[in-house]
C-alpha cells in the first residue's frame, strides 16, 4: 500500500486525498446514524489520509532542496 504512494505524481496524490477525505465523511456520517458496519474503516481511511500528506510532503521536501543546490 505505501510501496504504491512512492510511484504518483503530487498531483495524483493530490486527488486521492481528496478522495479519500469524501469517503471518510461518508463513512463519519455512516457512523454517526448507526448505519455503519464496519468501524474499522474509519481508522483505515485516517491512515490512509496520513499516508497520502506524508508522501506529499516528502516531494515538498525533495523539490526545495532541489531548489536549493
Amino acid at each position: 500500500m505505501a510501496s504504491d504512494l512512492v510511484e504518483l505524481s503530487y498531483d495524483e496524490l493530490s486527488r486521492r486525498v481528496t478522495d479519500t477525505k469524501d469517503e471518510l465523511f461518508k463513512l463519519r456520517f455512516q457512523h454517526a446514524t448507526g448505519q455503519l458496519g464496519d468501524v474499522r474503516a474509519l481508522r483505515r481511511n485516517r491512515r490512509e489520509v496520513a499516508r497520502l500528506l506524508t508522501r506529499m510532503r516528502e516531494l515538498e521536501i525533495a523539490a526545495a532542496e532541489q531548489e536549493t543546490r
